[in-house]
């Protein structure tokens, strides 16, 4: 006699198969009996941002001209201004002559800032005494314009 050609697998396949589509009738036929829009709420947007149940009150609406809407990031050149800082004082923490960079410790808040051989007004070493400039680099903000004091 020869084998069936239905497996346990195919048959098990059939059963999830099926399965789903009785769920999914089940599911389409509840979406029938429910009339549509009886769980939607309409939510409104205040002066103030806010979600409401309330429509907005039409004499506070706001006047929008086109040309005031900024869309985007604001140029760099703008921004930069702000974050260039000038004559700080510092010592040099570390130096490597062979790879050009090293790094500066500000004397007034700590911090450690990245400085390489062409941002070098005068040569310096390690623990030398220097005054320097920050610029906004790659990965922060770099020493510039080095001098040694």
């Amino acid at each position: 006699m020869a084998k069936s050609q239905q497996t346990f697998n195919k048959i098990e396949k059939e059963k999830k198969r099926l399965k789903k589509r009785e769920e999914k009738q089940k599911k389409k036929d509840e979406r029938k009996s429910n009339p549509k829009g009886s769980d939607f709420e309409i939510a409104y947007v205040d002066e103030y941002g806010n979600l409401t149940d309330t429509p907005p009150d039409p004499s506070k609406k706001i006047i929008v001209d086109i040309e005031d809407i900024e869309i985007g990031i604001p140029k760099k050149e703008d921004s930069e201004e702000q974050e260039v800082k000038k004559d700080k004082e510092g010592k040099v923490s570390f130096f490597d002559h062979s790879k050009g960079f090293g790094f500066i410790i500000d004397s007034m808040n700590q911090e450690k800032y990245f400085v390489h051989v062409s941002g070098l007004i005068d040569e310096i070493e390690e623990n030398d005494k220097v005054t320097f400039e920050l610029e906004r680099g790659m990965k922060g903000m770099n020493a510039v314009r080095v001098k040694k004091i």
